[in-house]
């Protein structure tokens, strides 16, 4: 299923769909590319509905997905 599937809305994004629709992720860094993936596929906003029950999340979760969100692409370009 691809994250522009997961839009009640156009251009939104819920965390907890992405949680949810994607159970192979099991870390935080992991959801990161999801939430880079799903910014560069096109999805304008994300709606933090949910704190990620990762053991690696960070108190500064909402930041950090937020960073990677804007970053888009480019925060893929960077981990390669």
């Amino acid at each position: 299923m691809s994250e522009l599937e997961l839009e009640r809305e156009p251009g939104m994004l819920q965390l907890s769909d992405l949680i949810i629709y994607n159970p192979q992720v099991k870390s935080f860094e992991e959801l990161l590319v999801l939430v880079a993936e799903a910014a560069a596929n096109g999805a304008r906003f994300i709606n933090f509905d949910v704190k990620p029950d990762f053991v690696d999340t960070p108190r500064t979760w909402q930041q950090v997905i937020e960073r990677v969100f804007n970053l888009g692409a480019r925060y893929l370009e960077g981990r390669k």
